[in-house]
């Protein structure tokens, strides 16, 4: 299988003089020209040139200091640079190191470099140098150059080889699959080829037998292998790696050996075709076609794993769970993410977000709940993920679409098992701490600002055998007016939470600031959310006011009483269920501005009124239609 590409785009580029125009003219006509004009037309090489069927679009350009800005154009637009010197001029391979291929750095083209001699047939052959022995220490230089070649444009010399290079290049690039300096198959390159392993290897015993390469072959390549070629394979293998075959057939280790030995022969046409014909792209992921992620259509659905999902997940936590202790180490993690292109909750949000085992592993409800959070943080790679680690089942039913918020605060009820949980509240209120506290960690006295967004994600016990995984996402103090900006930003909210130091006067008077912001965005967008108060920190004597001024703010936006608690001596007094309840409850504590109830009772009395028109209208049709009535008969009984 080919690469998606439709075209390659090849820039000529190098010194004056060096055959450039010579040789895309005698690539296109396969003969060389008498006459060649200085700077030649974008050419194309039609797409049955070379057997990738994918045709090849060549850019000559000029190298005078009047095109110079040109020239960096069609730079960065390559997906290929053809860099030449002349064999019979030594100065512009000189250049070539000290000028081009730095230039190339500084426009940040990071694209694959050709380096071509050309002009073969006029170097002086009592002074040439083998090309390995010229271009060796250069490329060792510039790791970005793919290939070096030698060629006559004259004489039709590896005149089509340089751009077949140069196509091949970029359609089967070594970048992704082979690391230059340590000689060996890059990370995300082995973890594909270890999947793809394990489908094949159908009987699930280690090892592909003569049938099951037979499989792989005519699935990737369209034609079996012959006994005698079976033998020959398992034979190289062997001879180089004994334990890359063993009596059941071959290993992983030799599987991977043979796909590195192809690579380093020049043959990355063959491992690419591996990797293509089971659904990777050329950034070795999953191709997007291959990802049915459902489509929201409102912003306020949410996505879900469905029941099959999480059992799937259930079974893949109990097989990775070696040592049988209920928690997933982190190198039984690293082994059940060892056939994704990377372990998904390495970097940020994950990393930090699901509570840990003493020993600093991840039990199963927090493995449950970190799949639920990947999946309605982004759902695409929540289902890659899945099928890298093993998900045969059709794409389509590992997730679900939930109904829109808005239905549910009509119903007044929802059927969601995933809430998200908007914490606000000014800085040194306790919003880190209560995060914390939900991963079961303990307090710390030291204090950090928050300055961008964090989140802690577990399951919460609603009711007894009800579990709901609640998600929580610290909105840093600044980070407020970026975040409501976005007219549709609590679409994703399923209940809010405002903190507050309940032994700071100014802490509450801040927080009472960001719950009016957000009151006034929910009833503008429509989006308005279910919000609880929390007097954090009540371990402290709260100021004189305290009480009487968070209850007006309560009764100001109609929302329940502050709920009191302290992280530090443990007193939560229920919120994380409490929050779960809110949630669950979509109609209930949604807070109310002034200007909202004004316009709420406007919108009342008009409705009202349009019943009591609607109300008349039918009064007044049915009086004329009984009017009607009599006049017809009157009329007939005259």
């Amino acid at each position: 299988m080919a690469s998606s590409r439709t075209t390659v785009r090849v820039v000529v580029a190098g010194d004056r003089g060096t055959g450039k125009s010579s040789l895309i003219a005698a690539a296109a006509s396969e003969s060389f020209p008498e006459y060649i004009q200085p700077l030649l037309p974008p050419t194309r090489l039609a797409p049955d040139f070379y057997p990738d069927g994918v045709p090849v679009v060549i850019i000559d350009t000029s190298s005078s200091l009047e095109n110079r800005g040109r020239l960096a154009e069609e730079l960065k637009r390559a997906d290929a640079v053809v860099l030449t010197y002349a064999c019979d001029q030594p100065a512009t391979l000189d250049h070539l190191s000290n000028f081009w291929l730095h230039e190339l750095r500084r426009l940040e083209v990071k694209v694959p470099v050709i380096v071509v001699g050309c002009k073969l047939d006029l170097r002086d052959e009592r002074h040439s140098l083998s090309l390995e022995q010229v271009m060796a220490p250069i490329m060792r230089q510039f790791r970005e150059i793919e290939t070096c070649i030698e060629c006559s444009a004259a004489n039709l010399v590896q005149v089509p080889e340089v751009f077949y290079y140069a196509q091949k290049a970029v359609l089967h690039p070594t970048a992704p699959l082979f690391d230059q300096e340590t000689q060996a198959l890059k990370p995300r390159c082995v973890r594909a080829l270890k999947r793809i392993f394990i489908l094949c290897d159908h009987d699930m015993d280690g090892a592909l037998n003569d049938t099951e390469l037979n499989e792989f072959q005519v699935k990737c390549f369209n034609a079996p292998l012959q006994p005698a070629e079976i033998v020959g394979v398992k034979r190289v293998v062997q001879e180089q790696l004994p334990d890359g075959v063993n009596e059941l057939g071959l290993t992983l280790t030799g599987f991977l050996f043979l796909h590195a030995l192809f690579i380093e022969k020049g043959r990355l046409e063959t491992t690419w075709t591996v990797l293509r014909k089971f659904g990777y792209d050329d950034d070795i992921k999953l191709r997007g076609d291959l990802l049915a992620v459902p489509s929201k259509k409102a912003p306020d659905q949410s996505v879900e794993l469905t029941g099959e999902a999480v059992e799937f997940l259930k079974g893949v936590f109990s097989l990775f769970d070696n040592d049988k202790d209920g928690a997933l180490r982190h190198s039984e993690l690293e082994d059940l993410f060892s056939t994704a292109p990377e372990s998904p909750w390495d970097e940020a949000p994950y990393k930090d977000a699901a509570e840990r085992t003493l020993l600093g592993g991840i039990s199963l409800n927090s493995f449950l709940s970190q799949w639920a959070f990947m999946t309605l943080r982004d759902p695409a790679r929540s289902l890659a993920n899945l099928i890298y680690i093993g998900y045969s089942c059709d794409p389509a039913s590992a997730l679900h679409v939930t109904s829109r918020r808005l239905a549910d605060r009509k119903k007044q009820q929802t059927d969601r098992n995933v809430f998200q949980c908007f914490v606000f509240g000014p800085k040194n209120a306790g919003k880190s701490a209560l995060l914390k506290s939900f991963l079961g960690r303990p307090f710390s006295d030291s204090y950090t600002s928050t300055t961008e967004d964090h989140y802690a994600v577990n399951d919460v016990d609603q009711l007894v055998g009800t579990k709901k995984t609640l998600i929580l996402r610290e909105i840093p103090e600044d980070g407020v007016k970026k975040l409501l900006s976005n007219k549709e930003s609590l679409a994703a909210c399923d209940v809010a939470v405002f903190v507050y130091d309940s032994s700071d006067e100014y802490s509450l008077k801040r927080t009472s600031e960001l719950l009016l912001e957000v009151a006034r965005q929910g009833e503008e967008s429509g989006f308005g959310v279910p919000s609880l108060l929390i007097a954090a920190k009540d371990d402290l004597n709260s100021y004189p006011m305290a009480i009487k001024d968070s209850a007006k703010i309560s009764q100001d936006v109609r929302i329940g009483a502050p709920i009191h608690l302290s992280v530090k001596e443990r007193d939560l007094n229920s919120i994380f269920i409490r929050i779960v309840n809110a949630a669950t409850h979509p109609h209930l504590s949604v807070p109310e501005t002034e200007i909202g109830r004004t316009k709420k009772h406007y919108r009342q009395l008009v409705n009202r009124s349009l019943v009591l028109v609607s109300v008349g209208t039918a009064v007044a049709v049915v009086g004329l239609a009984a009017y009607r009535a009599y006049a017809a008969r009157k009329s007939t009984s005259n």
